[in-house]
C-alpha cells in the first residue's frame, strides 16, 4: 500500500508548480547543455558532460518524485472550525516555564519547515496539539525526551 501524503492546497500547488519548473525549464536547459558538452567530442573525459548527465538524473528523479505525491496526495481542506486545532490551522502557544509565546501552522510532514513557522502533524508538538482546543494546557514528550508543557492561546 502507497503511502497518502497529506497537503495544505498552498503545499500541493507548490509541487505542482515546481513539476512544471522541472518539466518545462530545467529538463530543456539540461538537454542543452548535454547537447553542447557532447559536441566538445572525447565523452569519456569530458567533465561537463558528466555534469549535465548527473543533473539530467537529479531532474528525472525529483520529477518521479513530485508526480508520486501529487499521486497519493490528500489536499487537507482547512476547516471553518477553528476551535479545534488540525492540519492547516495556525495555533498560539505558550511556553509557560520559557514565558515565550510562538506561532505554528500544522502541515503535513512533507510541508514542514520549523524555520517558518510550519510544524508536522506527526512532530511531537504536532501530535500533541491535533484535536485540542483553545485553553487547554498539554504536555507531550520532545523527540529530546524531555516533558514539555504549552498553554494553547488562540486558533486560527
Amino acid at each position: 500500500m502507497e503511502n497518502t501524503y497529506k497537503l495544505t492546497e498552498q503545499g500541493y500547488q507548490k509541487l505542482k508548480a515546481e513539476l512544471e519548473t522541472l518539466k518545462e525549464v530545467d529538463r530543456k536547459q539540461n538537454l542543452e547543455a548535454l547537447k553542447e558538452a557532447r559536441a566538445q567530442g572525447d565523452l569519456s573525459e569530458n567533465a561537463e558532460y558528466d555534469a549535465a548527465r548527473d543533473e539530467q538524473a537529479r531532474i528525472e528523479s525529483r520529477i518521479k518524485e513530485i508526480e508520486n505525491i501529487l499521486k497519493h496526495s490528500e489536499i487537507i481542506a482547512s476547516s471553518n472550525n477553528s476551535k479545534v486545532v488540525s492540519i492547516g490551522k495556525t495555533v498560539m502557544i505558550k511556553f509557560p516555564e520559557q514565558k515565550i509565546e510562538r506561532e505554528f501552522t500544522i502541515v503535513g510532514h512533507l510541508e514542514a519547515n520549523p524555520l517558518q513557522g510550519k510544524i508536522s502533524n506527526e512532530s511531537p508538538i504536532g501530535r500533541a496539539l491535533i484535536g485540542r482546543k483553545k485553553g487547554q494546557t498539554i504536555q507531550y514528550k520532545a523527540e529530546t525526551g524531555a516533558e514539555i508543557t504549552v498553554e494553547i492561546i488562540d486558533i486560527k
